[in-house]
């Protein structure tokens, strides 16, 4: 308003100037002033009474590069709007609207290129006569949270072995020993009759079968590792290609996410119902601590170890697990052929581990 007041004052001392000397075309300019200044502040302070504005998310989490919908609607208090502008942080250049409105809305589409949580400042209603003379600026009430997902990417093989050795592979990781109980479940149509829990049956709770221990552990587990990124897109390259693989296991038969931080693995079935908060810890991870790699050690399955740096060989201990280790970087590493490609990530064989072996458990991606 400092304008507005500025000319206002202005037209008052041409007033008192044209008074004390009798300059009789001093009043018209004078008057002229004093009544711009004052009605354009009148003006812009009447339309800013009661004036709102609100911002409208579709939803409070997206995935990378997925649009986003959001409405941002002005709404007039007592009086119509004067003119202005909606300035939406997100937008390049403010949305202009005319004089006379009693609602002004903007709808807006969005994409967000990296992960995370994302505080979105609020929008704000900028009233502005004509002139530029007066101008009220009308905000949000707080900022929008959002959560931005890393994206899910298909798993691509680059190489393979002889169709036998596959085949024989598949059959070795479906078949490992099963001799520990770990609790009981409803009956599968196929299963072996001597897994069936018969007391259970007896007291009338249907046809239960027996749990073993080796099954969970014969599933993919999946560990992120992201300390000492080369770089914050390499690192969300290392998370994009874990969220990749966990999809693509747990739709395969179920697998196991080792996020850092977590004392034990997060399992994923094949219904993906346990996806969705994997997916929100995976959008949250950060570089500052790793993988309590004790709870990955001792397993019958395929690990893949997936770092946000480059490593030319996985941690002490992994690579000796019966289902082999997979080596996942966002980088290459010379001499060696990537067996996988995930998410900009590629990932290489382990020590011990055949590729014809690695590839079967992967399920013959494309």
């Amino acid at each position: 308003m400092r304008s507005a007041f500025g000319c206002a004052t202005l037209g008052l001392l041409l007033l008192l100037v044209a008074g004390t000397f009798d300059a009789e075309p001093l009043y018209v300019t004078g008057s002229a002033l004093l009544l711009l200044g004052a009605g354009a502040a009148a003006w812009i302070s009447a339309g800013a009474w009661g004036a709102s504005v609100h911002r409208e998310l579709d939803t409070r989490s997206v995935v990378e590069e997925q649009p986003l919908s959001m409405r941002i609607e002005a709404s007039a208090g007592r009086l119509p709007l004067p003119p202005g502008w909606i300035d939406e942080p997100l937008l390049p250049e403010p949305v202009r609207f005319s004089a006379g409105r009693r609602t002004a809305r903007v709808r807006v589409e969005v994409t967000f290129g990296r992960r995370g949580r994302r505080m979105l400042p609020p929008p704000a209603l900028v009233l502005r006569d004509p002139f530029g003379l007066a101008q009220r600026v009308v905000t949000g009430s707080e900022p929008d949270e959002l959560l931005v997902l890393p994206r899910v990417l298909p798993v691509t093989a680059t190489a393979g072995g002889e169709e036998g050795q596959t085949a024989h592979a598949r059959a070795s990781l479906t078949a490992a020993a099963e001799t520990e109980i770990d609790g009981l479940r409803p009956h599968r149509e196929g299963a072996p009759a001597s897994r069936i829990h018969w007391p259970a049956f007896a007291r009338g709770a249907g046809l239960m079968e027996r749990k073993l221990i080796s099954e969970a552990d014969s599933r993919p587990l999946i560990v992120l590792d992201p300390r000492a990124p080369e770089s914050p897109e390499a690192l969300d390259a290392a998370v994009r290609a874990a969220a990749s693989l966990v999809v693509h296991f747990a739709k395969r038969g179920g697998c196991g996410l080792l996020l850092p931080g977590d004392r034990r693995a997060h399992v994923i079935e094949r219904d993906l119902l346990a996806w969705p908060q994997a997916h929100v810890r995976l959008a949250l991870v950060e570089e500052h601590a790793g993988p309590a790699l004790m709870a990955a050690q001792n397993r019958r399955g395929l690990i893949a170890f997936v770092a946000a740096r480059t490593v030319d060989r996985v941690p002490r201990g992994l690579g000796r697990t019966p289902g082999g280790c997979l080596l996942v970087i966002p980088g290459s590493l010379p001499n060696r052929r990537a067996v996988i490609e995930v998410a900009g990530c590629r990932g290489y064989v382990g020590a011990r581990t055949g590729s014809a072996a690695l590839l079967a458990t992967v399920g013959g991606a494309a």
